[in-house]
């Protein structure tokens, strides 16, 4: 079944290459095949994100969308492309992550609250937010936590230009489905990034 994969991985790499209006972005495993690949543009009313296998664009493996326009804060489904079913949910602890860690509450199928996502360093998330310039420099490292304990960690790796995180999942438990952590990851990656210190001038 075309969900095994997103079960059988301890390992995934997230890559974004910034673009002039926008940011591509590609899932791979360990060996550095590609599991999935988006394409987001920029000024977004309400987040509608397609993850698709490859970059043609022609299969959809899922999706991430925003559930209510108005919701400042932003809830977030990920819905499985195949099945249109929801695979799980995630929000955005807003106050929180506006003004100090970036932090995300995680939600099971049926909207239960069942862990979080979570900025592992204050000092860090304050130089990226109000730092010009020096901030977008400084790498993240998030931890994902399932019923009080951490389960992954996610670390981003320096590059001047575009990211890239990588996600150790060998203690996610297999029932939980690895695509809800990919998906806020893809989700800090399009809204965070507007919201960090200054960014450097990029290449057109």
């Amino acid at each position: 079944m075309i969900t095994d994969m997103w079960h059988q991985e301890d390992f995934y790499r997230i890559r974004k290459k910034v673009l002039t209006i926008g940011s591509k972005y590609w899932i791979e495993d360990s060996a550095g095949n590609v599991m999935g690949f988006c394409k987001q543009k920029l000024l977004r009313l309400k987040e509608d994100i397609r993850i698709y296998s490859d970059e043609s664009m022609s299969k959809e493996l899922f999706h991430i969308k925003q559930q209510q326009m108005t919701d400042i804060w932003g809830n977030f489904a990920v819905i499985d492309a195949y099945t249109n079913a929801n695979l799980g949910y995630f929000q955005r602890k807003g106050l929180k992550s506006s003004f100090a860690k970036d932090e995300w509450e995680i939600y099971d199928e049926a909207q239960q609250p069942i862990g979080r996502m979570y900025e592992s360093s204050l000092g860090r998330a304050l130089a990226r937010k109000y730092i010009p310039y020096v901030g977008v420099l400084i790498p993240e490292k998030v931890i994902l936590e399932l019923d009080g304990r951490p389960v992954a960690e996610i670390h981003q790796r320096f590059k001047i230009v575009g990211d890239i995180w990588e996600i150790d999942c060998q203690n996610i438990p297999l029932d939980f489905d690895r695509r809800v952590p990919l998906s806020c990851i893809l989700l800090m990656g399009t809204i965070e990034r507007r919201h960090k210190g200054t960014p450097l001038p990029l290449p057109g």
